[in-house]
């Protein structure tokens, strides 16, 4: 899902003067964010499925274990820019409560799918059991807008060559508005597809 969401996201970019001029740049870096960000979803999942083998829904003290885990994987992603013209600086004060709500929605939602799958099957069955179209369509744009929120966040926290400095906030105020449209055509997509009949 993160995957086709960022290559949508890139496509739309493409048609913005000010993220068409950024977009070289940053191009690259949003591919290995997606990595980054598959990787901390990861993490998640299995966390919600420890805490259904254990048979107690995963409470506060997963989400702060699960928000300093993302960390370790955000220092490899940063330790990797190296190699590329932009530099970002994380400020976990700012986005730290956007992505414990992001942590928290996706282990809510993880430990529901997957109990509902353990009674229901094949898998798109087990989504169909644990929530009714609106609210899953409704809990995945969600979770890719707290994903929208962030990643402004970090956007403005990128140092981009010079010339692009004077567009840096237009820049992701624009981000951002491109991924929310992007996450809410996702995933309304997605629950279509998971709601259509005969399947």
């Amino acid at each position: 899902m993160l995957a086709a969401y960022s290559r949508r996201t890139i496509g739309v970019l493409r048609g913005s003067l000010p993220l068409r001029l950024a977009l070289p740049h940053l191009e690259r870096v949003l591919v290995l964010n997606v990595d980054k960000e598959v990787r901390k979803d990861a993490l998640v999942i299995r966390r919600a499925a420890q805490a259904l083998n254990a048979g107690s829904p995963p409470g506060r003290e997963a989400v702060q274990e699960l928000l300093e885990a993302t960390k370790a994987i955000d220092r490899e992603f940063l330790e990797g820019l190296g190699a590329f013209p932009v530099r970002i600086l994380i400020r976990y004060e700012e986005i730290a409560p956007v992505r414990a709500r992001r942590i928290e929605l996706l282990l809510g939602a993880a430990y529901r799918i997957l109990a509902a799958w353990r009674e229901e099957s094949p898998f798109r069955a087990a989504l169909r059991a644990a929530y009714a179209k609106p609210d899953f369509e409704r809990m995945l744009h969600e979770m890719l807008q707290r994903y929208a929120v962030e990643t402004r966040a970090l956007s403005r926290s990128v140092r981009l060559p010079a010339v692009l400095t004077p567009v840096q906030e237009r820049i992701a105020q624009n981000l951002f508005d491109v991924m929310d449209e992007t996450g809410r055509r996702l995933a309304r997509e997605l629950a279509r597809t998971v709601y259509r009949r005969g399947r």
